[in-house]
């Protein structure tokens, strides 16, 4: 199914939107995704005070995935995703930002300057900046933002929580597949925010910002409850914990990898004391209303007790 929703509807995850499409488990699904700034942000000239307005983060959905129930897991594997422009950006806003004063961490300092970075692919399929030839990064696209709805409040897209959200992981890439808890029927699917290319933590607040078409297929877990989203890697098994302060946001992480692995039979201290040896963990943003960590352990370890 090709969904070419190109005015994206929502700037927040919600189950009170009337779903974009309804979608049978093991059906593909194609979907176009604006970047985080609407496209709005296209020169060097164009300052984000100056081009953007409050709503950012626009999502794509909600998709209603026929026999979704609360209790449920929806498992969504993500075929692929390809550019939808020939071009990226990044740039630096005012009072945003891992390294500057912002709205919850108040200071007394001016904003750093405002600053876009433009980049376009090359022959090789590179993205290399127009203004500086060594910020040169190769095409390593991932989704920012997925989630589905929760079953009472209304929150908004720049935020990551317990169903998935604005948790700029990595890893939700091609050839992953992420669990997300349902809370509502149909479970109300949002995605979007395409990333080029980003290291972990997202410093600046902005990774390249890309517009994508998005090719995901949704299957269900029946009554299986889940705390917080997972993502399995070829290699890798992998739980986020959104949070703050970012302490917190680790244990959830690392609390939901030993629960993980106690569903192979682990012991949950043996678990526990694996992943003191053998875990790693990685930031996915340290900008956002909350900040998002993954836990992370080689699927030979969780899955073989």
């Amino acid at each position: 199914m090709m969904i070419e929703q190109k005015t994206p509807r929502s700037f927040a995850f919600s189950r009170y939107l009337e779903p974009i499409a309804s979608v049978r488990p093991g059906e593909e699904v194609t979907l176009f995704t604006e970047d985080a700034f609407l496209g709005r942000i296209r020169t060097e000239a164009d300052l984000p005070s100056q081009v953007l307005g409050k709503y950012l983060n626009p999502q794509t959905g909600p998709l209603y995935i026929e026999g979704a129930m609360p209790g449920d897991i929806l498992a969504v594997d993500i075929i692929s995703i390809e550019p939808a422009r020939d071009w990226a950006v990044s740039c630096m806003e005012q009072y945003f930002g891992g390294l500057t004063g912002t709205e919850t961490t108040r200071l007394l300092n001016d904003p750093l300057p405002e600053k876009v970075w433009i980049y376009r692919f090359d022959e090789q399929g590179m993205l290399i900046c127009d203004t500086n030839p060594r910020l040169r990064f190769p095409w390593e696209p991932f989704l920012g933002t997925i989630a589905a709805a929760p079953d009472m409040e209304v929150i908004k897209a720049l935020t990551p929580f317990d169903q998935g959200g604005n948790m700029d992981v990595p890893d939700v890439k091609p050839g992953s597949r992420i669990y997300l808890p349902v809370k509502v029927e149909g479970g109300y699917v949002f995605t979007g925010d395409c990333h080029a290319n980003q290291g972990e933590g997202e410093l600046c607040g902005v990774a390249l910002e890309i517009s994508a078409r998005v090719t995901l297929r949704f299957s269900i877990i029946p009554d299986t409850p889940l705390s917080w989203p997972r993502i399995e890697s070829p290699t890798e098994c992998i739980t986020v914990g959104s949070a703050r302060p970012m302490e917190d946001a680790a244990r959830i992480a690392y609390a939901e990898l030993i629960a993980w692995m106690c569903e192979y039979g682990w012991d949950r201290y043996d678990a526990y004391q694996a992943l003191t040896q053998a875990g790693r963990l990685s930031v996915g943003n340290m900008v956002d209303t909350v900040y998002s960590l993954a836990a992370k352990a080689d699927k030979d370890l969780v899955m073989h007790p």
